[in-house]
């Protein structure tokens, strides 16, 4: 792998920079990391030992995530296709322990994660016990199936999605406990895993990114509320996308820099600003991972905060909500609500979010797509089969890993049970999604575009 020399120039004064390590780290192989979805695998022991993937160790910095001693093919692993664990790049997982401590005295936090996609940071941040909100917005829009795909696969019914420009977040009033920005930037840090990522660099690419980089978050700000905190990361080496944009936060808006303990041992490369910023570099080469840089601060002053406008959807009757009956888990509080014939389940808690946030961002899913009301009848989506709101004793039919493929090719599927019905298809305890089975033939409703193409 030849890297860029204009890149390697502009490294050399870096703290923690070493030449020798860096060009031999980009000759290996990168590590192979995945993050365990924990509302869905209570016990990891026995999890790995009924798969195929050999653990080498803890991620340091994240409990839920292992390094792993070779890649699988993921593809072909029912567990992932039923949200068990996401496959993240260990440096970027570092948030989790970030915002973790810095919020670890809180009871109940929002978080705007604003370019969101494919949603690695959504859902690691899902995790934490304190968070009772998740905003992820993607900016681009040919990019949101897939942060829903990734969604509606690990099963939170707290996690919104939206579609919208930063410059929107101008009308939300402080509105977030958190906002994290994982700003689009030059890809340096992700040569290893992306050789295509060396043509595309170039000094002036860096700089453009600076620039977008710095609009993105004066556009965004405005949503996070006084005394929020402002997490900031790219996936660069850059100091123009790092440093540079430490230190022009600092000079335009009131923030105070924070800070977390991190063990040495752990090769993370505490860097400072010029403005007194203080951010972390990962080199690969000092640790297991990509290149990854992330800083966090607190807002200091906001201006007066704007009223929101709730939005009131339809709620569903009495009688339709009888029709969903045996679905749900009634654990927690539920709102029903209805847009044409669709259903959608949301927490009571989020139902507030939802109204407040709906008529100033494009909300793109909000809660549970349950189903849809037809003839009296309710169908019921993929979506409430993999999700945290379905009723563990819904009725279901257990495969083997052979079954399971050709569910999840969406291939002719036979169902052994006697009843017809709906029934919810498990791999290993986790929930794949839905058959229903009319006695002579077994109707596979896994989604078309999500089907395994893989042979």
């Amino acid at each position: 792998m030849e890297l860029p020399a204009a890149l390697l120039d502009a490294l050399k004064d870096v703290q923690g920079f070493d030449k020798s390590d860096f060009l031999d780290a980009h000759s290996g192989v990168p590590p192979v990391s995945i993050r365990l979805n924990e509302s869905k695998i209570k016990n990891a022991e026995a999890f790995f030992q009924g798969s195929d993937m050999q653990v080498s160790r803890q991620v340091p910095w994240c409990a839920s995530a292992y390094y792993l001693h070779e890649r699988p093919k993921f593809t072909l692993d029912p567990s992932l296709h039923a949200g068990a664990y996401y496959v993240q790049e260990a440096s970027s997982m570092f948030l989790h322990y970030l915002v973790g401590h810095l919020t670890k005295k809180e009871k109940e936090i929002s978080i705007l994660d604003l370019c969101a996609a494919p949603g690695g940071k959504t859902s690691l941040l899902s995790s934490l016990p304190q968070v009772g909100l998740i905003v992820a917005n993607e900016i681009i829009r040919s990019r949101v199936s897939i942060l829903y795909e990734n969604m509606v696969k690990w099963g939170d019914s707290k996690i919104i999605i939206s579609n919208s420009d930063p410059v929107q977040c101008r009308k939300l009033g402080g509105y977030f406990d958190v906002l994290v920005v994982d700003a689009p930037c030059s890809g340096s840090g992700l040569f290893r895993k992306d050789i295509n990522a060396i043509k595309e660099w170039s000094i002036d690419n860096v700089l453009h990114c600076a620039e977008r980089q710095k609009r993105i978050l004066a556009d965004a700000l405005p949503a996070l509320k006084e005394n929020g905190i402002l997490v900031y990361s790219t996936c660069s080496y850059s100091t123009a996308e790092n440093e540079e944009v430490m230190d022009w936060l600092m000079n335009h808006i009131s923030l105070e820099p924070l800070e977390v303990d991190i063990p040495e041992s752990w090769g993370i490369v505490k860097t400072l600003s010029s403005s007194g910023g203080i951010g972390y570099r990962f080199f690969p080469g000092k640790l297991e991972g990509e290149g990854f840089f992330t800083c966090a601060f607190r807002l200091m002053e906001y201006n007066a905060e704007e009223a929101l406008d709730e939005f009131e959807p339809d709620l569903l009757s009495k009688h339709e909500k009888i029709l969903l009956d045996g679905w749900l888990s009634l654990d927690n509080p539920l709102h029903y609500v209805k847009a044409e014939n669709e259903v959608y389940i949301i927490p009571d808690d989020i139902y507030v979010h939802y109204t407040r946030l709906k008529n100033l961002l494009n909300i793109r899913k909000a809660g549970i797509h349950a189903g849809s009301l037809a003839h009296g009848k309710f169908v019921p989506e993929h979506e409430l089969a993999l999700s945290d709101l379905l009723n563990v004793e819904a009725a279901s039919l257990t495969v083997d890993h052979e079954q399971a493929l050709v569910y999840l090719r969406k291939q002719s599927f036979t169902a052994e049970s006697g009843e017809k019905g709906w029934f919810i298809v498990r791999y290993r305890g986790l929930s794949l999604g839905l058959i229903k089975h009319l006695g002579n033939r077994t109707n596979n409703y896994y989604p078309a575009a999500w089907r395994i193409l893989m042979s």
